[in-house]
Formats: structure tokens, sequence, C-alpha cells
């Protein structure tokens, strides 16, 4: 298991549980464990998701047009987990989704 730290400063967990989760259900990601803490640490940009998660959008260095997808719910003031991340490259699905944090250039 491994922590990022969010942008709330909350520790968020991605267990072994989880990432098998992840990679099961979207292979592609495989390779990126960690790109994917990365997004929850350093995001472009997180917007509201369903129920309380967050959902962080970070770039994909290797493609200028692909970006990660990490949604993540932060529970208490001290724990969080991440509950699911894939690749897109349509940001357009996000475009009514309330902003919560973006990152300042």
């Amino acid at each position: 298991m491994d922590i990022a730290i969010s942008k709330n400063n909350i520790p968020i967990r991605l267990t072994s549980e989880r990432w098998q989760h992840i990679t099961t259900g979207h292979p592609e990601v495989a390779g990126y464990y960690y790109e994917i803490l990365e997004a929850i640490e350093n995001p472009e940009i997180i917007y509201e998701g369903n129920y309380n998660a967050k959902i962080a959008i970070k770039k994909f260095q290797e493609s200028i047009t692909t970006f990660v997808v990490v949604v993540y719910k932060e529970i208490s003031d001290t724990d969080g987990f991440i509950i699911t991340a894939h690749f897109s490259n349509k940001q357009q699905e996000f475009k009514k989704k309330k902003v919560l944090w973006k990152q300042v250039n």
C-alpha cells in the first residue's frame, strides 16, 4: 500500500485490492502506478465527483491529449482512498462538474 497526500493535506491510500480492481478494469494503466499517485499530489484540476468523491486530473506526460483521471474519497481529516483511475482524452466530460481546486500557473 502506498499513500499520496491530497491538496487538502489528507493521506490517500492506494491499497493492493484497489490497484488490482483498477488494473483489471483498466489494464492500460497497469504500468503507471506512480503516475496515479502523482495525479493526487500534483493535479492540474480537481472536480467534484459523485457521492463526495473527488476527481483529480493530470496531463499525461507522454501525450498532449491524454490525461490521468483519478477518483478518490477523503473520508476524514486523516484518511482517504483511491476508488479508481483511468486514462482519458475527453476532458469535456468534466466541464459540467464543479471545480474544487485548480492549479495556478
